[in-house]
């Protein structure tokens, strides 16, 4: 009996399933250490961009244009995060750190009456900033886009520096697709947010990093 028990194929197949389970855990395990430690190394480089001369250090001329990055409408108004890039940018241009803005951002939904760039340009305009110093980039989805079509404005109106304006917890990734878009020396003018919810907040940015890197490696390889 004990030998019969011994060879039993009902044994044998629960030792295999044993040995599955215990080797599927052991892959779940190393994933979930793998993203603890990416996430890790991400936050630290989101973090890296308060040691950033480009954000840090004073330039002794105005650049030739400010980009404010876009971010959510609500409906026909910046909404309160988009606004504090604006105020940024508007602070940053009476104080002559450049001449022109680029206003960049497509349409968030559909049944939206203004692009990014359309509902930035408004809110300057009203706050006293001329038209002929506003132009607008309406396509871009994303940050990478966002700069690579800026920097087809800038080539067009013949700028070559520009300050990039967008919040702290983004200006490392911006500043990262700037230089691989070999931007000419791109500074940056970050604002803290005050009415974003921080956690959600980063954990966003890890994700939008986490996907700029995978960007940036099929950049490379000619497949983007």
């Amino acid at each position: 009996m004990a030998q019969y028990r011994a060879s039993s194929p009902y044994l044998g197949s629960r030792r295999r399933r044993s040995r599955k389970f215990v080797w599927m855990l052991r892959i779940g395990v190393t994933c979930i250490l793998l993203g603890v430690l990416w996430s890790v190394y991400a936050l630290a480089q989101i973090g890296s961009v308060y040691r950033n001369t480009a954000a840090t250090a004073v330039a002794s001329e105005p650049a030739d244009v400010g980009i404010i990055l876009g971010a959510a409408m609500w409906g026909d108004k910046p909404s309160p995060g988009l606004r504090e890039r604006l105020e940024q940018g508007l602070a940053d241009y009476k104080a002559g750190r450049f001449h022109s803005f680029i206003l960049t951002g497509g349409l968030d939904k559909p049944g939206n009456p203004y692009t990014e760039a359309e509902g930035m340009a408004i809110y300057l305009e009203q706050h006293g900033v001329p038209k002929e110093a506003l132009l607008l980039e309406n396509k871009a989805t994303s940050t990478l886009e966002n700069l690579k079509f800026s920097q087809e404005i800038m080539k067009d109106k013949e700028f070559t520096t520009a300050v990039i304006i967008t919040h702290t917890f983004h200006g490392n990734r911006s500043y990262e697709i700037a230089e691989a878009l070999d931007y000419s020396n791109p500074r940056l003018s970050l604002t803290e947010t005050q009415v974003l919810k921080r956690v959600p907040t980063i954990v966003r940015e890890i994700l939008a990093y986490t996907k700029w890197k995978i960007d940036y490696a099929l950049l490379a390889l000619g497949w983007k």
